[in-house]
């Protein structure tokens, strides 16, 4: 077959994201945070965007700014008369001073601001520091304290001893002996449990600091701590020819024991939720407030805006990169306020849906799909994907996630159900049973069905693991 070249016509549909759609897009599935991050960054690499300063909210500017603003500056090329330069000199400039030469005032304004408290603070101690702060008040040998530092250094932040002691024989050049004696050297600090290397180690170590080594509660700890935790009480009194009563005394004593001993010494920061939108309750009626707070108010240039306008003033490759950063100046703050609009409007079909949850709590969540906004607002179901995800909404009853509102539909006497509903329900009923006596799952399901209400067995389960809620075993006292 010989090869030949042709022109051929070809009609074809294809998606093309334009620079402006990529931006709008972009924009509409950032969060609070990472949109103020990213305005910020405009701000630096855009000349065209600068924010707008509030001079009467005087948070920008101090009052002494304000009135330097407001008042028009007198012309430098005037020359000022020699008695109003000399007036106020000689004379203020001596009452400022005291006998002894010091300024009372005359060079600074008077109004010295202090430094901050935050300058004072100390950083708290972590897990690591204070095991270290123990190790150097040991009077064990050198070779010792130096493993001990090493076994400190591979602590995690719940407290647990992550290598072994071939693996710290062979990091630190040290004999079986001295790793043995730093390991328990370092046990035997506080908190009590630390450097331990399974649950087991950690809750003995912990009796042990409570002088309860080779008791009852000890041994279970050792040797049956996996009936513990399924409340298979019977059988370890059996085991251990003991009375109920010295099991369950025993088992409240390792209910007291903290699995995770290094956990008060973490050092993470709380991450604080900064919701997208608001939904006030006043007088009867609900409004929706968008919340941009922290984030700058752009506005364009206007020198810029006059140097684009000029044409032949500015050589043709400055001229292309202004009218590009224009351009990218305008799609933005465009996809600003489209952004805006959508959450709005998003909110806004959120809080006709869902009416009677505002009014009435979780019970009365309606099922809610993405397919219904998309509908109700004429936009596509990705648009509304995009302005659910990470976001938030801040209500009366308290701040959810946009995807909190979206659940699926389950029959009951009255009409479909909210799955969150359902859950929340066999939350109720869970917090309600006789813990002596709890509920299984089938039986559950029958307290729905006498509320004519059709779920399954393994749905019941499957919410009481997405609600963290033990088995009927684990629950049961």
């Amino acid at each position: 077959m010989a090869l030949e070249n042709r022109l051929e016509l070809k009609l074809s549909q294809r998606l093309v994201l334009t620079p402006q759609l990529q931006m709008a897009i972009k924009l509409l599935q950032m969060p609070q945070l990472e949109l103020q991050q990213a305005l910020t960054q405009e701000l630096v690499e855009n000349p065209f965007l600068e924010e707008m300063m509030d001079i009467s909210s005087g948070e920008e500017y101090s009052q002494e700014e304000k009135e330097s603003i407001e008042t028009p500056v007198e012309n430098d090329d005037v020359e000022m008369p020699l008695e109003r330069l000399m007036a106020p000199a000689i004379d203020d400039y001596f009452d400022q001073r005291s006998y002894d030469g010091r300024d009372l005032g005359y060079f600074t304004t008077g109004n010295v601001t202090q430094p901050s408290f935050e300058y004072f603070l100390s950083t708290a101690a972590d897990l690591f520091d204070h095991l270290i702060w123990q190790l150097r008040l040991s009077r064990e040998p050198e070779e010792v304290r130096s493993v001990g530092e090493i076994i400190i250094g591979n602590i995690d932040e719940s407290g647990y001893l992550k290598v072994s002691n071939e693996e710290l024989m062979e990091t630190a050049a040290a004999d079986a002996e001295t790793v043995e004696k730093a390991v328990r050297l370092v046990q035997s600090f506080d908190p009590a449990g630390i450097a331990a290397r399974d649950i087991r180690e950690c809750l003995h170590l912990q009796l042990r600091a409570l002088d309860l080594e080779g008791s009852l509660v000890d041994n279970m700890v050792l040797k049956s701590l996996d009936l513990v935790g399924k409340r298979k009480y019977s059988q370890i009194a059996k085991d251990y020819n003991v009375s109920l009563e010295e099991v369950m005394a025993a088992v409240r004593i390792i209910e007291g024991l903290d699995p995770k001993p290094g956990g008060n010494f973490s050092t993470a920061s709380a991450n604080y939720i900064t919701p997208d939108a608001y939904i006030v309750k006043s007088d009867s009626v609900y409004q929706i407030l968008l919340n941009d707070e922290g984030l700058p108010k752009l506005r364009i240039n206007s020198y810029y805006q006059r140097l684009l306008s000029q044409k032949n003033s500015i050589p043709k490759e400055d001229r292309q990169y202004l009218e590009d950063k224009m351009r990218s100046a305008v799609w933005l703050m465009k996809s600003l306020d489209q952004r805006n609009k959508t959450i709005y409007r998003v909110t806004e079909c959120i809080l006709t849906y869902q009416k009677e949850f505002f009014e009435h709590g979780v019970t009365f969540l309606k099922p809610l799909n993405l397919k219904d906004i998309a509908t109700e607002l004429n936009l596509h179901e990705s648009t509304i994907s995009r302005v659910t995800s990470n976001k938030y909404l801040s209500c009366p009853r308290g701040i959810y996630g946009f995807r909190f509102f979206f659940s699926n539909a389950i029959p009951g006497e009255f009409g479909e159900l909210s799955s969150t509903s359902v859950k929340d329900m066999v939350r109720k009923i869970v917090s309600e049973e006789n813990t002596t006596k709890p509920l299984s799952d089938m039986r559950i399901v029958d307290i729905f069905k006498n509320q004519s209400i059709t779920i399954a067995r393994r749905t019941i389960a499957k919410y009481r693991e997405e609600l963290k809620i033990p088995s009927q075993s684990q629950r049961k006292r």
